[in-house]
């Protein structure tokens, strides 16, 4: 593996990290699942990593098709792909929970369903728009190269594996970390993101000005 392999493995798994936010996830999941064991909770927590990863993986798979499909260009979608992540990075720079992650209605919703592990825990909590829209522009940049590839699958694995950790102790973690210190890493989290947008915008303009 070069250094810039190396590079482009940690903005990978930077980009992944910061989108999902698995800690943000925590209070969510406690409120969808206040009725439920912890046998469950577990359960839950299981279903909704992996689904948001076979999502996730299947997108990084099939971007390329997509984009073929209707038409779309790279540039574009990375411009696209950036100003959601800048939407969702100054949210929680604010510490706000940010509606393109998911809406009161959609949690409210949950509540009711038998199966809340896919709907909305996977989509959209885990794998959304902007989780989305981050492997799709990375698998493009890694160009099916075999070192930057495995780094964008490893990326969403690692982090998905992350999010489950979070999600099964949630109730522990939410009793011994407190609310300020959430808040300040979600602030961070938010920072970091908006430079990953930023630089996703960048690109987009550069491959729409001179495209290859």
């Amino acid at each position: 593996m070069t250094e810039e392999d190396l590079k482009f493995a940690v903005v990978a798994l930077s980009a992944v990290f910061f989108v999902i936010d698995p800690m943000a996830n925590v209070p969510i999941f406690l409120t969808i699942t206040a009725s439920d064991g912890p046998a469950e909770r577990r359960r839950i927590a299981r279903r909704a990593a992996l689904a948001a990863w076979l999502t996730l993986s299947c997108f990084a798979l099939a971007g390329g098709l997509i984009f073929q499909a209707f038409g779309i260009s790279l540039g574009a979608f990375k411009i696209a792909g950036g100003l959601m992540l800048l939407l969702m990075s100054v949210d929680m720079m604010r510490a706000q929970p940010s509606p393109t992650r998911t809406t009161a209605e959609e949690q409210g919703e949950a509540r009711a369903r038998d199966d809340i592990a896919i709907f909305p825990l996977a989509i959209p909590m885990l794998a959304g728009p902007g989780a989305i829209a981050t492997v799709m522009v990375l698998m493009s940049r890694a160009a099916w190269h075999p070192a930057r590839t495995a780094a964008v699958f490893v990326a969403v694995g690692v982090t998905c594996l992350v999010a489950w950790l979070f999600m099964r102790s949630a109730a522990t973690a939410e009793r011994l970390l407190p609310k300020t210190l959430l808040r300040a890493f979600e602030r961070i989290m938010g920072l970091l993101l908006a430079a990953v947008a930023v630089e996703f915008i960048a690109g987009g303009i550069r491959d729409m000005l001179h495209p290859p």
